[in-house]
């Protein structure tokens, strides 16, 4: 497996933990919904992992770029730009007090990065795993050279 290969294998990783990521916001603001906890303990427990989320997929992106994925680079990027935006503008972390008010558009873009993150999975599993077919046809190509050599 060449550099890509496992540049994709911690891609693969890294989306994995990201899907986990999104998936605990979710149960979270699903149990607050529901009245299992309360505006501030929630805020703080998802406070925590807001920045590292953002961080984590800032740096698989610059990855990509530094390793001249461009597909991969350019695919992540509208996300990390709306996330360097939200940052920028001081609104990527919840507030206690703003939280049942806005609780819809967080459910939105967490469902949001949830398929992303998803799809991005798939992808770059895609990517990380040799087709069958590359392997087949580099097999033959060397076994159509084996011949040739052998035959001179």
């Amino acid at each position: 497996m060449g550099g890509a290969g496992w540049l994709f294998l911690f891609a693969v990783l890294m989306a994995a933990g990201l899907l986990f990521c999104m998936v605990f916001f979710i149960i979270m603001f699903s149990d607050l919904e529901c009245d299992y906890i309360n505006p501030i303990d929630l805020c703080n427990k998802l406070n925590q992992f807001v920045l590292p989320e953002n961080l984590a997929h800032a740096f698989l992106a610059v990855l990509f770029l530094t390793s001249g994925q461009w597909t991969a680079f350019l695919l992540n990027l509208p996300l990390v730009l709306w996330n360097a935006d939200k940052i920028r503008k001081k609104s990527h972390m919840y507030d206690a007090t703003e939280i049942f008010r806005t609780l819809g558009g967080h459910k939105k873009e967490t469902f949001f990065k949830l398929g992303f993150y998803l799809l991005s999975f798939f992808y770059y599993l895609y990517r990380c795993a040799p087709s069958p077919f590359s392997t087949l046809v580099a097999s033959s190509t060397w076994m159509i050279v084996a011949l040739i050599a052998e035959s001179e």
